[in-house]
């Protein structure tokens, strides 16, 4: 029977709720019947019903069980901070804002330069070109430009559950920065912990939704907000972004070492500036070439893409408007549509928990909360 709820996966914390200790009691009646008692991090828990569908799905094919009953409670305080404890968030745990997102992506990088920002948007714009509904967090926090590239530059709504709705930009791809909280090309100082607590914010704080893929613009190098995402996405993968010459490839491959120190899959490697073709067809490796290939053997990963340097998507990524959508048969377009078709091919169709049934025992009613962004600019744009 334990085994069996082992594949029931809380969506937001990415382990099952055996390992986390949130299955408060199993009972085995005579007649077949098995009631089962989930404790939940809160009382207004919203993916309550996801839980119990789970569940029931889990053990109710089981030999010998006739009928699967799912009770709730709610886990002590003292549950709950050695639950915090365990997973490295003193910050404190999700309320749900997750829940709906399949697959989440870090786009890294060991070195500034390399294009990962401009990669992050086009892709997003790709995967939404794809019918998959996607987001994008710029957790570049001192060096934010995803509003930017994908053309939006408004502050967000807050809904009446205080959660921040990301601001929607064409083509549908959810943007969340903290660029939109600051005054405009302002610079942000932080330490690390307002650092951390801007991130975990970002994350549950913000209404994402449900998103197939929600994109992460992670800053260059293996700093704090890396750390900070292994704590808080435990199943997250990342996407190295290079250029083809060897000291990027060499720095690039730190980034995945860092991936694997905090047990973070690697799902592939992009290869940008990948080679430059002139208006009459000769082609120039002004980066080198083969970096990005030659990581991606040495990682036994996917090569995803190689994008060539293009004029055209620089111009379009400071026009907000993502080449790969703006001019879907460029060649760097053809190639960034080709990553995003190796991402889909390379990620599930959906979690264990993703479905939404509906249930015949009602939900608790949402809790209201979340907490104020702390930023230091306080300007209106």
């Amino acid at each position: 029977m334990t085994e069996a709820l082992r594949s029931v996966i809380d969506p937001e914390l990415r382990q099952s709720i055996v390992e986390l200790g949130m299955v408060r009691s199993i009972e085995i009646h005579d007649d077949g019947r098995v009631d089962v008692v989930v404790s939940l991090t809160t009382p207004g828990c919203p993916i309550r019903s996801q839980f119990e569908h789970a569940v029931v799905d889990n053990v109710g094919p089981l030999e010998g069980v006739n009928s699967v009953g799912v009770g709730f409670d709610v886990l002590s305080d003292a549950e709950k901070s050695g639950l915090q404890q365990k997973l490295g968030r003193p910050g404190g745990l999700p309320e749900g804002a997750l829940a709906q997102v399949k697959n989440v992506i870090c786009v890294a990088s060991g070195k500034g330069g390399v294009g990962k920002s401009t990669m992050t948007a086009n892709l997003a714009a790709a995967l939404s070109a794809e019918g998959r509904p996607t987001g994008a967090l710029d957790c570049d926090v001192y060096g934010y430009s995803i509003p930017r590239m994908l053309g939006v530059n408004r502050r967000p709504e807050v809904n009446a559950e205080r959660k921040i709705i990301p601001v929607e930009a064409a083509g549908g791809v959810k943007v969340m920065s903290i660029g939109f909280f600051v005054e405009e090309n302002a610079a942000v100082v932080w330490r690390g912990p307002m650092l951390h607590k801007a991130i975990q914010q970002f994350l549950e704080d913000v209404e994402w939704g449900a998103l197939d893929y929600l994109l992460l613009d992670l800053p260059p190098g293996t700093g704090d907000v890396s750390m900070t995402l292994a704590q808080l996405l435990p199943q997250a993968r990342i996407l190295v972004v290079t250029t083809p010459q060897p000291a990027a490839q060499t720095v690039a491959a730190r980034a995945a070492e860092m991936a694997g120190k905090v047990d973070l899959e690697v799902l592939g490697v992009i290869e940008n500036m990948s080679g430059f073709t002139t208006p009459d067809g000769q082609r120039f490796t002004i980066f080198g070439e083969g970096g990005g290939q030659r990581l991606a053997d040495d990682l036994d990963v996917p090569l995803l893409g190689k994008v060539p340097l293009e004029e055209r998507l620089r111009e379009h990524a400071d026009a907000g408007t993502p080449l790969a959508v703006a001019e879907p048969g460029a060649p760097a377009s053809i190639a960034i549509r080709q990553a995003a078709r190796g991402i889909i091919a390379a990620t599930p169709v959906e979690l264990p928990l993703m479905e939404s049934i509906a249930m015949d025992t009602p939900a608790f009613a949402p809790a209201i909360g979340g907490t104020e962004l702390p930023v230091v600019q306080a300007g209106g744009r």
